[in-house]
């Protein structure tokens, strides 16, 4: 049975991407795209090998970032920022795109995940564990012509439509309204 999801636990949200131009946009990217949404004021930390923002005050704040050891390795910024400030990982929500899940769809979820995506496995392997909230964005847009086509990896690497960016603009806007209202 999955816990039920409280803000006022989370201490850490992890955005996963690929850090660089070539990567702006794309699919894989969903999860620095929704943090950039939020307008914060990133400010990159050598020691935890990302891009660090802050939301709230005093013992209330979270700690936001974007990995910039690429998707792949993804973890291991996530297990510095746990180890760093003692977190547990049932305080850290991951957020990230997801190809089993249609566009303009998300799921928020604890110890599940897609069936494959790097950057989640990097983050079990340095956590040692999978307890830790995911918030699965959907980026599925294919039709059966194109999913026979295009492999799931190249698919990924692609860059959103114009079309396409507006449906995730509604998602990201969704998201902030509904599961995430209280901090941001």
């Amino acid at each position: 049975m999955q816990p039920e999801f409280e803000l006022s636990q989370i201490k850490l949200i992890v955005g996963l991407g690929n850090p660089g131009l070539e990567y702006a946009k794309t699919r894989h990217n969903v999860g620095f795209m929704f943090l950039d949404s939020l307008n914060l004021n990133f400010s990159e930390e050598k020691k935890v090998r990302a891009e660090v923002a802050q939301i709230g005050v005093g013992e209330d704040r979270i700690f936001v970032i974007k990995p910039l050891t690429f998707m792949n390795n993804s973890g291991e910024s996530v297990h510095l920022m746990k180890s760093f400030y003692k977190l547990s990982p049932q305080q850290i929500l991951v957020i990230h795109d997801d190809l089993d899940i249609e566009l303009g769809q998300y799921k928020l979820q604890f110890n599940k995940g897609p069936k494959v995506h790097n950057g989640i496995l990097s983050i079990e392997n340095h956590l040692s564990t999978a307890e830790f909230w995911r918030l699965r964005i959907g980026i599925d847009n294919r039709d059966s012509v194109l999913r026979a086509n295009i492999s799931g990896s190249d698919y990924v690497l692609g860059r959103f439509t114009t079309e396409e960016l507006e449906t995730l603009n509604r998602t990201f806007t969704e998201i902030v309204n509904i599961v995430l209202p209280a901090k941001l």
